[in-house]
């Protein structure tokens, strides 16, 4: 098979290093036992001029529009930059044509981690299923409403296009490339090799919600403030509202546009992310971490928690919480 890497403008090194790690290590252990390797790398460069880093000069590499030879599968790595990403698909816009004829001619592609702005630029993930880092879901949520993002996914598959969320999530969807191609035998041990759990079925609870306050829009700055100093005392998102001179629609739709998320959503994320590092840094019990982070009713606190982290609050301390004793 052979694997290309398309090296994007401010595409994040150690996604790309993670790829070839992964590839060469499966080749490796193919070679062991069948005295052959499954998988050929490839890079794609997007500027005629370019230079692969040192480490990976031993491969060999096109600019994207002199491929000539038949490729099975394209990787789309990580950016460095999830706050440029507007920036970073402007930077990398004449890649989206070229994935499209690529797509369209039988190849399958696959985006790691904030890899999948570039393919939803495209139009590749119109009306189908779709992750990212989950710290940025919000953001490509606002850009590109069409797609059926699941911020919670690990991977997604649909129609040869797949999807992976951010950092380690991307080692899984390598992970199940080659148990495709290669068996489940061969996936075991790789991820054996880089220490992965196989069974990971959430990446919630990875995300640290802190998101920057608004430059376009002083009122919703103005909201954002208010709930980011006194969340714990609110008790509803009409008490942040009331404040700022505009009727609650609007503002609701301001909020939005300029957050990509509504007013009660953010409230409630950062309502639960208060309550995260607590149960990470303190040993409180949790009906006084409900209370702290402005919660009243055991019930619903276990339900919002539950559906921003994938976790219960003890389920979550168990994974994060300090070790005391």
């Amino acid at each position: 098979m052979k694997l290309s890497i398309l090296l994007t403008k401010h595409y994040r090194l150690l996604s790309v290093a993670a790829i070839v790690d992964v590839f060469e290590t499966a080749n490796k252990y193919l070679e062991e036992t069948e005295s052959e390797k499954r998988f050929v790398l490839h890079f794609i460069g997007t500027e005629r001029h370019f230079q692969l880093p040192e480490q990976f000069q031993k491969y060999d590499c096109s600019f994207f529009t002199d491929l000539t030879e038949p490729i099975d599968l394209i990787f789309i790595p990580a950016f460095q930059h999830t706050e440029h990403m507007p920036q970073n698909i402007q930077d990398n816009a004449d890649c989206c044509a070229f994935l499209v004829s690529q797509y369209q001619q039988g190849v399958s592609l696959v985006s790691l981690c904030t890899g999948s702005f570039l393919l939803a630029a495209a139009g590749l993930l119109d009306g189908k299923e779709a992750t990212t880092h989950v710290e940025a879901a919000d953001k490509f949520a606002r850009i590109f409403p069409q797609v059926k993002l699941q911020p919670h996914a690990i991977v997604t598959q649909r129609e040869n296009i797949y999807t992976s969320g951010g950092a380690t999530s991307s080692f899984h969807m390598k992970l199940l490339l080659i148990q495709q191609y290669c068996g489940r035998e061969l996936a075991v041990r790789v991820a054996k090799a880089f220490a992965i759990d196989m069974d990971r079925n959430n990446q919630l609870y990875f995300e640290h919600f802190k998101p920057s306050l608004s430059n376009e829009d002083e009122l919703v700055r103005a909201v954002q403030t208010a709930i980011n100093q006194r969340f714990s005392e609110i008790k509803n998102v009409e008490e942040a509202l009331d404040e700022v001179p505009s009727s609650r629609r609007n503002m609701i739709r301001r909020f939005k546009q300029a957050t990509g998320m509504t007013p009660i959503r953010y409230l409630q994320k950062t309502k639960i992310e208060a309550a995260k590092q607590l149960l990470e840094t303190t040993n409180r019990n949790i009906l006084d971490i409900m209370v702290s982070s402005g919660y009243n009713d055991m019930k619903n606190f276990r339900h919002l928690f539950k559906t921003f982290t994938g976790l219960t609050p003890k389920g979550y301390r168990d994974k994060y919480g300090m070790r005391l004793g």
